[in-house]
């Protein structure tokens, strides 16, 4: 990664965040590739929280229609179980089907071969942050999330 990667400290882990792309509120990156595709991975900071994905289930076969919010997997880690929701509407043309077998890309790999799925999208969805706005998102939610961690709610 490059020195324009942003840096979030997640107590004394420091999660980083590539400014080639751009993030989602459920804690996923969108990059756009060529032809209106866009690949979507975890952020840093939700493989962080997730800690050793070893386990990831898709809902539903690419080609598919699909909207914002609509559950489209599951994943399985050593910190959580956990439903993975579409985060805009579109066409989701393909799975990284190198995950179905080994999963372990997304922890070693998360903005390269760890990548998720690929959508066709008319235009970015104006509801995707920048990294600069992901961040600041993160650190706003910070304190929340670590009472979370501990089991403080």
């Amino acid at each position: 990664m490059s020195d324009e990667n942003l840096i979030f400290m997640m107590g004394e882990f420091e999660a980083e965040f590539p400014s080639d792309r751009h993030y989602c509120n459920n804690h996923m990156w969108v990059k756009s590739e060529e032809n209106g595709e866009y690949r979507f991975g975890f952020s840093a900071y939700a493989v962080r929280l997730l800690q050793d994905v070893y386990f990831l289930d898709w809902l539903l076969d690419a080609p598919s229609t699909i909207q914002p919010t609509q559950e489209i997997g599951s994943v399985e880690s050593k910190k959580a179980e956990s439903s993975l929701y579409s985060p805009t509407s579109g066409s989701l043309i393909r799975f990284n089907e190198t995950l179905m077998d080994d999963p372990s890309a997304i922890n070693t790999d998360k903005y390269g071969s760890g990548w998720l799925f690929e959508m066709q999208l008319p235009d970015l969805d104006p509801e995707f942050l920048s990294p600069e706005d992901y961040v600041e998102m993160l650190d706003s939610v910070w304190i929340k999330t670590q009472r979370t961690i501990k089991g403080q709610l």
